[in-house]
């Protein structure tokens, strides 16, 4: 089976890929989805959560506080280190888990994990070939700011404390540029299936 490596920074269109290749018969994993998972109430990962920023990143519920935990790590580099830490080992078994599942329905398949820190946590390296999304940075401050309801200091916060662009683009097999819009888009997700496809 191939596995694939799908990431890019923040707000640059990774979900709309995601649901091309979906509709294309590829399954696709999204690790943000599953670093939600793995610290759900009742997980040790939440537990482990608590244990180094205390209760105040909990809802009256017992769940994450995730918009409070976020205003935390990204104004505290050393602190999103440290929730990294935590968090990146679960969702790296938990993304190996599902890759062995995936091996088992289909061995001449493909498989994706999409990923925004693939790079920077070096997860990169577990896959067989690199997909970057990206887009203009100014149409990406401006999808983010209109996604998240950010004021644009926030945005351009949120963008500088991820690994530039350009750096990114220079470790992947496959560029996606989203910035045409999703007409665009489609047509190279196709082209980089097909592309995957004669590798495989």
């Amino acid at each position: 089976m191939l596995k694939v490596g799908l990431t890019g920074s923040i707000a640059v269109g990774k979900t709309f890929v995601d649901d091309v290749f979906r509709e294309l018969g590829v399954p696709v994993l999204d690790a943000d989805q599953v670093a939600r998972d793995v610290v759900a109430r009742g997980t040790v990962g939440l537990e482990r959560v608590v244990e180094e920023f205390g209760d105040s990143v909990l809802m009256p519920n017992g769940s994450l506080d995730r918009p409070k935990l976020g205003s935390i790590v990204f104004a505290d580099e050393e602190k999103r280190l440290k929730l990294n830490s935590i968090v990146h080992p679960l969702v790296f078994k938990a993304q190996d888990e599902w890759l062995k599942q995936q091996e088992l329905a289909a061995p001449d398949g493909i498989a994706i994990v999409d990923a925004a820190l693939m790079i920077e946590a070096g997860g990169y390296r577990r896959f067989d070939k690199l997909i970057v999304v990206w887009c203009e940075r100014d149409l990406q401050l401006q999808r983010l700011i209109r996604r998240d309801g950010l004021s644009r200091d926030e945005a351009e916060r949120r963008i500088a404390s991820q690994m530039p662009q350009d750096e990114k683009k220079s470790y992947a097999d496959h560029l996606i540029d989203t910035s045409e819009g999703f007409d665009a888009t489609r047509r190279q997700v196709a082209d980089v299936y097909a592309e995957l496809s004669k590798s495989n």
